[in-house]
């Protein structure tokens, strides 16, 4: 009986830390890592063949930047929040499927944001 007691207790106060703890979304912001990507690795291997070594860090560099703005300027961004955890750090979270509003409170699964349960 006791030890029912113990364990009730005990899911009682993490569920209740644990949405004392909930992130909290601050703002609503752009995300340009697909771009990003399929630049780095174009410019990757173009750099490589027309220079070499040195070309190939050049060429990855300058697809980033080409990457990242075509994705910009084809208005395929994706969507992420800017979200502040219960120590007061802030970091950019992708969210291509869901939304979410300012202010609200949300629960990260792995590299996903979640609305907190209540």
């Amino acid at each position: 009986m006791k030890s029912i007691i113990t364990l009730a207790l005990t899911l009682a106060l993490t569920t209740a830390g644990h949405l004392a703890l909930a992130d909290e979304i601050v703002d609503e912001t752009t995300d340009t890592t697909a771009g990003g990507a399929l630049g780095v690795s174009t410019g990757l291997m173009l750099g490589g063949a027309a220079g070499g070594p040195l070309g190939a860090l050049v060429g990855a560099g300058v697809g980033l930047f080409v990457g990242q703005g075509l994705q910009t300027a084809s208005g395929l961004e994706e969507r992420a929040y800017a979200v502040r955890d219960a120590n007061g750090a802030e970091r950019v979270v992708r969210s291509p499927g869901a939304e979410f509003a300012i202010g609200q409170q949300v629960e990260r699964r792995g590299a996903r944001l979640q609305a907190a349960s209540r």
